[in-house]
């Protein structure tokens, strides 16, 4: 499957402007004959707090600007949108919007309490992993990158994680460092897609990344706006893990303290 990492300069809280953008950059990839389009965190906004006023209903403007885009385009399009899904804080999700009409969302599992994120936005309880065009893909937030859990406990059933971000220039090496030691120890793709350029006295250098299942730049970005495209094919997952077969050593019975 031809996926395509869209690393886009957001201009703060303009959406108009950073639709488009983002659709001059997707049609970008579909002519480059991605199948998956997968845009940054936030992207319609940037990481705003304003929550209240960023939020949207499920189904409002941002999703279906997502899901026109797809329909029209033929592809599938993942993005990060703030979503009200219900009573309480909005959540930050990962949407996908495919060609189809069909939206899903996963939202963000860990709020990011050193910004304030978690006094903003709900986190969600469930990791999910969407079968899209016979690859299996684990969606996850940007703060999620840091905490190996919901990597680890979706690893047999994922082919490609899907990290979308907004990670600012001052934690840069942790970026490229976290999303390479996913991919080597899951022994699975990933697809690390940042924003760049600036916003509310933050830059961003973007760095976006496609990882082999040994961890390998596929494709990789420095800070202006990109597309970078890869084919990922599963077979590949089945022969990394075949070749070094380290998750079947895995013992979960044994990851606790002695005596407790």
């Amino acid at each position: 499957m031809r996926v395509a990492a869209v690393q886009l300069d957001i201009v703060w809280e303009d959406r108009t402007e950073n639709f488009r953008r983002a659709e001059r950059r997707v049609q970008e990839a579909a002519a480059l004959g991605a199948e998956l389009v997968v845009l940054p965190e936030m992207f319609a906004r940037g990481f705003s707090m304003r929550a209240a006023e960023m939020a949207e209903p499920p189904g409002g403007e941002t999703e279906t600007f997502l899901r026109e885009l797809a329909g029209g385009l033929g592809v599938d399009v993942l993005a990060g949108v703030p979503v009200q899904l219900g009573e309480g804080r909005p959540t930050n999700c990962a949407v996908l919007a495919q060609a189809d009409g069909d939206v899903r969302r996963s939202g963000k599992l860990h709020g990011f309490s050193f910004a304030g994120e978690d006094r903003h936005y709900a986190s969600t309880g469930e990791v999910q992993t969407w079968t899209v065009g016979g690859l299996r893909i684990t969606p996850l937030v940007c703060y999620d990158l840091r905490f190996p859990e919901p990597f680890r406990l979706t690893a047999d059933d994922t082919d490609a994680y899907v990290v979308i971000a907004n990670w600012p220039e001052r934690r840069r090496a942790h970026w490229s460092t976290l999303l390479r030691a996913r991919a080597i120890e899951n022994q699975a793709f990933v697809v690390g897609v940042n924003r760049c350029g600036d916003g509310d006295g933050l830059h961003y250098t973007g760095d976006s990344a496609i990882l082999s299942p040994w961890g390998e730049a596929l494709m990789a970005a420095a800070e202006a706006e990109s597309v970078l495209v890869a084919d990922l094919d599963p077979a590949a997952i089945v022969a990394a893990r075949a070749a070094f077969p380290a998750l079947r050593d895995r013992r979960p019975e044994g990851y606790r303290r002695a005596g407790s």
